[in-house]
């Protein structure tokens, strides 16, 4: 069985080690352990609810019960750009006309933005290559759906997810050599590095405030300005698949687009419903196809936790569980749980 739970402090070195595996990109996943430290202790604090709610961090890991190995790892920020100012760039319009010559031409223009302040964001997800299969992905990305359904007060009215931006197979990106690299002189796994430490000072000090015209970058970066890497491809369709959409904001060292939507216009938090438990030895199983497969959790903060379960479990407002599936989400006959079906083709 396959469960959604908390972050534990115990569980520092299996996360540093994630961020050895995940690569260049995935800025707040940084390879350094002091950080992850200070992530996880924000973390555990955060379902204590030992926190101010806008500085809270919401890290949870994919665990495979039965070998009780880690697997993956997803986050909620609550609101972005409190502790760590938050940058990007914003694509826009600037237009250059004279009516005496007969020139109207719009120019797509970078703007280096804070807009995004104070949102809630989607991040830090990363699942073992080995176990990028089934649904494994699915779950640990849609999973966090459930708890923005359950504690929406704790989050912002917009909630984001920026996508690892494009780079070739040795870690270089185009946007970054025709751009980042003249105004910081290192390379860019290394600003990449520091901004995932939260070093973003250097950010304002070096890079240029005025807004950067589209057509004096190399066709190069032109050509990858909103482009996903390809590892990513997959979770960014997921998250359009709930309905978020891409909002011309730009990751400003590899140009990879930031993706919004409505909490409360999020496929899986306006679809999740409650249900009560039953508990009985024999219940069906998970079946193909896949839209059978239900998340469940219950509605705990401190100790929250998800399970997957086929909707053949599911009649009218009650829900049929295992006493191994009520145990591992720490439920009991009678009580109230929040479900909702992975795919947005499931409805009850």
């Amino acid at each position: 069985m396959y469960l959604i739970r908390p972050i534990v402090s115990e569980e520092t070195e299996v996360l540093f080690k994630m961020a050895q595996e995940s690569g260049v990109g995935v800025t707040t996943l940084p390879a350094n352990y002091d950080r992850m430290m200070a992530k996880i202790s924000r973390s555990v604090k955060s379902f204590a609810d030992q926190v101010e709610q806008k500085d809270a961090l919401y890290l949870f890991v994919l665990e495979d019960t039965q070998s009780g190995n880690i697997i993956g790892i997803s986050a909620i920020e609550s609101q972005i750009g409190h502790q760590d100012v938050w940058y990007n760039y914003r694509l826009g319009n600037t237009v250059h006309a004279s009516q005496e010559l007969g020139v109207h031409k719009q120019i797509a223009t970078l703007f280096l933005s804070n807009d995004q302040t104070g949102m809630s964001e989607l991040c830090t997800l990363y699942l073992k290559p080995q176990y990028r299969k089934g649904m494994n992905g699915r779950f640990l990305s849609k999973s966090r759906y459930l708890f923005l359904a359950e504690f929406s007060e704790r989050f912002s009215e917009y909630v984001i997810a920026e996508m690892r931006g494009f780079s070739d197979e040795q870690g270089h990106s185009p946007f970054w050599e025709s751009l980042g690299r003249h105004f910081f002189s290192m390379e860019f796994r290394k600003a990449d590095y520091l901004t995932g430490l939260g070093n973003k000072a250097f950010i304002a000090e070096l890079m240029p405030k005025y807004p950067i015209y589209v057509p004096f970058l190399s066709p190069e970066a032109q050509a990858v300005i909103g482009r996903v890497h390809e590892n990513t491809e997959p979770a960014l369709a997921l998250l359009e698949q709930e309905g978020f959409r891409k909002n011309n904001y730009l990751d400003i060292f590899d140009a990879g687009p930031s993706v919004q939507c409505r909490l409360r216009e999020i496929r899986a938090v306006r679809a999740s419903r409650l249900f009560r438990v039953k508990i009985r030895t024999e219940v069906a199983a998970i079946k193909e196809p896949k839209l059978d497969t239900v998340m469940v959790c219950n509605r705990q903060l401190a100790d929250w936790r998800v399970i997957t379960c086929s909707r053949f479990n599911f009649t009218n407002d009650q829900v049929t569980l295992t006493p191994e599936q009520a145990d591992v989400l720490g439920v009991g006959e009678g009580d109230v749980v929040r479900a909702v079906g992975i795919s947005p083709e499931h409805k009850f």
